[in-house]
């Protein structure tokens, strides 16, 4: 099994999932832009997950719960009742349908405006913030009291969260603003696989 991902983007959050599951794998940093990577995911997104099939698998979502599902002894998802499925999936549909979409206009504000000046780029970046503000406050009420984005344990929703998060720290208004998510962040950070991930994928 081995994960494709680069530095900073949601592929870590499978490469946490991956170490909290036990999992026996490989990873290897890519530059999705590289003809060498879209050989092997033509979108030339990350994460890719080789487990040896046809192709390569794809989207973060559906990665995470693949994970989830491959090793349930360690409880990373959902079972029971239909109610307890759809409100796991609908957290983890939130976060890759509203929450990382949130900051496309700020990472590629070039793709909202059909100027290329510095100042309308500029703009574009600063309407961003009121959406991310939105999406960073309903995360805040999911997780509430907790420590964790599902229903206070831990879940594969937990690292694509974390991920997702830290790229709030390059916005005025940071994750410390929002109280319940700065105590999910702190947890997290504290967590060992999640300071060894990160500390891989700098190296």
């Amino acid at each position: 099994m081995k994960l494709y991902y680069a530095p900073g983007t949601c592929a870590l959050a499978c490469w946490i999932a991956l170490e909290w599951a036990g999992a026996d794998y490989t990873v290897e940093k890519v530059d999705p832009k590289s003809e060498a990577y879209r050989r092997i995911n033509p979108l030339g997104m990350v994460p890719a997950l080789d487990i040896g099939g046809p192709r390569a698998m794809t989207q973060a979502d559906a990665i995470l719960q693949y994970v989830a599902e491959k090793y349930p002894h360690r409880h990373l998802g959902v079972d029971g009742d239909p109610e307890q499925r759809f409100a796991f999936v609908e957290t983890m549909a939130f976060l890759t349908g509203d929450f990382h979409p949130a900051f496309w206009p700020f990472f590629s504000p070039q793709r909202y405006t059909t100027r290329e000046d510095e100042a309308a780029l500029k703009e574009v970046r600063e309407a961003s913030h009121a959406r991310i503000d939105r999406v960073l406050t309903h995360l805040d009420g999911l997780i509430g009291g907790a420590e964790h984005v599902y229903q206070d344990r831990r879940t594969v929703a937990d690292p694509y969260a974390f991920v997702m998060v830290r790229w709030s720290e390059r916005l005025p208004k940071t994750w410390r603003d929002y109280a319940n998510v700065a105590r999910f962040m702190t947890a997290m950070q504290a967590d060992p696989a999640v300071e060894r991930v990160l500390a891989q994928s700098r190296a």
